[in-house]
């Protein structure tokens, strides 16, 4: 129990420590990025280049397409299931082997105690104690594949989000392009009809 604890809070600091860390590298190599393009106030980003930049370097894309803020989104992602990968992959462990030990009959082979509070009454809750060591293991298990899909899912829109980001900056968003919705009245063989007239400026 308190091996369990002091390596949540090792994780949580880990954490923190290597998202603060990248920081310097993260920047340094968006620099390098974006001084390798024409630095001109009409660049375009290509949507195939971001595309091939995100499926090479996590975040690449971003860097690419100038979308700084996007990095903290994007680590932030990657480092949350990278821990929890980790973290559940641990338990997952650690469960598997007390299953292994209270299951058999040996008694040197006791690392289910480790996961228990001190001064637990083990031998009156024997049985409860090896449903709940079972149900958890297979609990991790199912956590740990769920990280497994977390980190492909957030690589996955990582690398989405860039090609569509370049892709919606070749669109053409200057006051050119504006819909103008006026009231119109017109009379048709002696009827008036009300309606709106809808235009589209290119």
């Amino acid at each position: 129990y308190n091996r369990t604890i002091r390596r949540l809070l090792l994780g949580v600091v880990l954490c923190i420590a290597v998202a603060t860390a990248m920081v310097g590298p993260i920047s340094f190599l968006g620099l390098i990025i974006a001084n390798l393009e024409i630095t001109n106030q009409n660049w375009i980003p290509d949507p195939k280049k971001a595309t091939w930049l995100a499926l090479a370097i996590p975040g690449g894309g971003q860097i690419y397409n100038k979308k700084y803020w996007k990095l903290p989104i994007v680590y932030g992602g990657f480092i949350g299931c990278v821990y929890a990968l980790s973290w559940n992959g641990q338990m997952l462990r650690d469960y598997s082997n007390a299953y292994i030990d209270i299951m058999d009959s040996d008694p040197n082979t006791k690392s289910y105690e480790d996961l228990l509070p001190p001064n637990f009454d083990i031998d009156s809750n024997m049985n409860w104690l090896k449903d709940v060591i079972k149900n958890r293991k297979n609990k991790y298990r199912r956590y740990r594949d769920m990280s497994i899909f977390a980190f492909a899912g957030v690589y996955l829109v990582s690398v989405i989000d860039a090609y569509v980001d370049a892709e919606l900056s070749h669109f053409d968003v200057s006051s050119d392009i504006s819909m103008n919705l006026s009231p119109s009245i017109s009379i048709d063989k002696g009827y008036r009809n009300v309606g709106f007239n809808l235009a589209f400026n290119f």
